[in-house]
């Protein structure tokens, strides 16, 4: 098989590697790529936002798989025209792609068909928002309703800073996505990350993971893509995972057939595990970043015919294996995400920190320059680590994180802090 890999971050050198690693694989390209990603594919340098060179890449190298790993391509319908061309692709069409891309969209497909969720209003005028924050109090959930990479919400604990949430987005502070928002119920209790392989018809339940959004320890800091992330998440249990399938992920499925925009690929629910069950804060079209990082750890079966099992509708006879081992993901970010941060900055010693027992480094925003790995990014470097414990995990990943060398970068140092005492008891 020829496979062209889409995007440049942690979450496509975690797609990458596990890649490479079927023999079922002829030549694996990645546009554009990043210096990990080196190790394992051919960079290409190719505008993945140019659908017409992408596909003129793919007649000409006989690509039978594009795999396409971040949101924005998605939502701009590369996987539509890529099918218009002939060319197999895994992910959902621009339609589909709208359960990430519309906040409001997927608030609304929950509404219509029974799907748990917070109560919400939505608003393409700041005067109506703040009415509606005013009758409902604080705290209370401000989100942007196009893609903002992860960042578009705001948790305001009070007043002023919902009030305040409201008018950054409205006075362009996400860009196009916060033209319309979304104001949610703030629910409470543990967050996890729940994936599901889905090929328009039926699902197939991936392994579950955490992710750690706040950008500094003890979830304090401003909300970021994702600073680590652990797998299995410890509170989804085999009855909450049940449930979530039957009461979200289902559901879903059947309203987009019934849209005519059934969903292939893999649909990633944000989820709230409240007193009540499984709620849907946000659904993504694709892997998350960095929990893809874990997954692809995890996973012990082959992936590729996985894929194409997504693209030919064939997931009802098929199953994946995995590791029972725990996987967990360190990010390490430049100083200053995710706000302003410096670019171009030396990082060494990451061969010594891949020498960790367990440890694997996938490398989420890096270039290569003269031999010399460069920062280039906000987030650069997803350090992870399995272990027969997430504690032991979590141990591999911080004793890999100590031996690398790059003072302009920052990490978490509690990731899978949760997990770790329900092991402790």
């Amino acid at each position: 098989m020829n496979i062209l890999l889409l995007g440049s971050g942690g979450r496509e050198h975690a797609l990458a590697w596990k890649i490479a690693g079927s023999p079922l694989l002829t030549k694996l390209w990645c546009a554009p790529g990043n210096a990990g990603i080196a190790r394992e594919a051919e960079c290409v340098v190719l505008d993945i936002a140019d659908h017409a060179a992408v596909i003129a890449f793919c007649k000409a190298n006989k690509v039978d798989l594009v795999v396409v790993g971040p949101e924005a391509p998605l939502a701009a319908g590369i996987v539509d025209d890529l099918a218009t061309a002939g060319i197999k692709a895994f992910g959902p069409c621009k339609a589909a792609a709208q359960l990430e891309s519309s906040k409001g969209f997927t608030k609304d497909i929950c509404n219509a068909n029974s799907i748990p969720t917070a109560a919400y209003g939505r608003f393409d005028d700041a005067a109506a928002a703040k009415s509606y924050i005013h009758a409902q109090g604080a705290p209370v959930v401000i989100k942007a309703d196009g893609l903002a990479a992860g960042k578009g919400v705001v948790v305001a604990t009070t007043l002023d800073e919902a009030l305040a949430a409201i008018d950054m987005m409205f006075e362009g502070g996400f860009g196009a996505a916060g033209a319309q928002i979304v104001v949610e119920e703030f629910l409470r209790g543990e967050e996890a990350s729940f994936f599901a392989l889905c090929d328009g018809e039926h699902a197939l339940a991936l392994a579950t993971a955490q992710d750690h959004k706040r950008a500094f320890d003890g979830d304090q800091g401003p909300n970021t893509g994702g600073m680590g992330a652990y797998s299995p998440a410890t509170v989804m249990t085999t009855e909450m995972c049940r449930r979530t399938m039957d009461e979200i992920i289902v559901p879903t499925l059947r309203a987009m057939r019934e849209k005519g925009a059934p969903f292939k690929g893999v649909l990633f629910a944000g989820l709230m595990i409240t007193e009540q069950g499984p709620k849907l804060i946000e659904y993504n079209v694709r892997f998350g970043d960095p929990e893809c990082q874990v997954l692809m750890l995890r996973m012990m079966s082959d992936i590729v015919p996985a894929l194409f099992a997504v693209c030919d509708g064939q997931l009802k006879h098929f199953d994946l294996r995995w590791f029972p081992d725990p996987a967990l993901t360190v990010v390490m970010a430049a100083k200053g995400y995710p706000g302003n941060y410096a670019k171009g900055t030396r990082i060494e010693g990451l061969d010594d920190a891949a020498k960790v027992e367990g440890v694997e480094i996938f490398h989420a925003g890096t270039r290569e320059e003269d031999g010399q790995i460069l920062a280039g990014g906000g987030r650069v470097l997803n350090v992870c680590a399995s272990g027969k414990t997430v504690a032991e995990a979590q141990a591999h990943a911080y004793e890999a994180v100590d031996r690398i060398k790059w003072p302009e970068g920052f990490c978490r140092r509690d990731i899978g802090l949760r997990a770790v005492a329900r092991e402790r008891g």
